[in-house]
């Protein structure tokens, strides 16, 4: 009996065994065939550093009596084009030319009179420029501007004068002082062809004490705004920017029209910058600022 019942659980043993093994069948690794791999995140490529902006340095000789609206324009331009630095010379233009011609570093010359820039320009007849001078870049040459020659008083005008008529009346009385530019300066041209227009002597009135001189349109106006005269002969805009009491302008008849041209120069170390500032000055901010002294664009 007792072998019977060991019988018997033995085989209850192996049945239960073989069950376990069937139940224990091993597990399926999980299959990642159909989930796409993680890619590994893209790293952005670096910025692109700025390129450096060129330092430009414009020089330019100007008369001086855009002393006012071109240093406005200056700062304009800077502000907008950076890495630009403007530097001006202003002076009379006979003195610029001078400077021109002696070698002196310059981009872009605008003169208060066709006559010293035609001085400079190998395009012009030899009447014009008898020294054959060759400085302009050709192409570049514009006229920019128109001004006007005006007779102007000092506050209160003492003497009474209220035209070029009655100055010319004054003059041939010797009762008054009168300052002009000198005859290199442009103004100066221009009111020795007022004087010769009334058929005064220059020489005759400087023996008589009559006239004082300036080397540019500033120190007539100065000479005018401090009473050392009782009139002188300067720009409008001139007038304009020191205050002084226009009271009559030049006609054409009496001295031609009072043209401003500009050229950039054969010499400039960088041209197409010296362009387009010359192109700026024709555009409308800069326009805006001439015409608000009283300059007006050459017709």
């Amino acid at each position: 009996m007792k072998k019977i019942l060991a019988l018997l659980l033995a085989l209850t043993m192996v049945f239960t065994l073989a069950a376990c093994g069937q139940s224990a069948a091993p597990v399926q690794q999980e299959t990642t065939q159909d989930t796409p791999a993680e890619q590994p995140a893209e790293v952005p490529a670096p910025a692109e550093e700025p390129a450096p902006v060129e330092e430009i340095e414009l020089i330019v000789f100007a008369a001086a009596s855009m002393t006012e609206t071109m240093t406005q324009i200056k700062d304009l331009y800077e502000a907008a084009n950076p890495g630009v630095t403007i530097t001006y010379n202003f002076d009379s233009s006979g003195t610029l030319k001078t400077q021109i011609q002696e070698s002196a570093d310059c981009d872009l010359f605008i003169s208060a009179a066709p006559k010293q820039m035609n001085q400079l320009d190998i395009s012009c007849d030899e009447e014009k420029n008898p020294d054959r001078l060759d400085f302009v870049l050709q192409g570049s040459r514009i006229n920019l501007l128109e001004n006007k020659v005006a007779l102007v008083v000092p506050d209160g005008n003492p003497k009474g004068v209220e035209s070029f008529d009655g100055l010319v009346e004054l003059l041939k009385a010797k009762d008054v002082l009168f300052a002009m530019g000198n005859s290199d300066v442009p103004v100066g041209q221009y009111t020795q062809k007022i004087l010769a227009y009334y058929e005064l002597s220059e020489d005759d009135l400087v023996k008589a004490k009559l006239i004082t001189y300036g080397t540019n349109v500033k120190e007539v106006t100065t000479q005018v705004k401090e009473a050392s005269v009782d009139c002188g002969v300067v720009y409008a805009t001139d007038a304009f920017s020191a205050g002084l009491t226009i009271v009559d302008t030049a006609t054409k008849d009496m001295c031609g029209q009072v043209i401003y041209p500009a050229a950039v120069l054969n010499v400039s170390k960088h041209p197409e910058a010296a362009q387009a500032f010359l192109d700026y000055l024709t555009g409308p901010e800069a326009t805006a600022v001439f015409e608000a002294v009283g300059f007006s664009p050459a017709a």
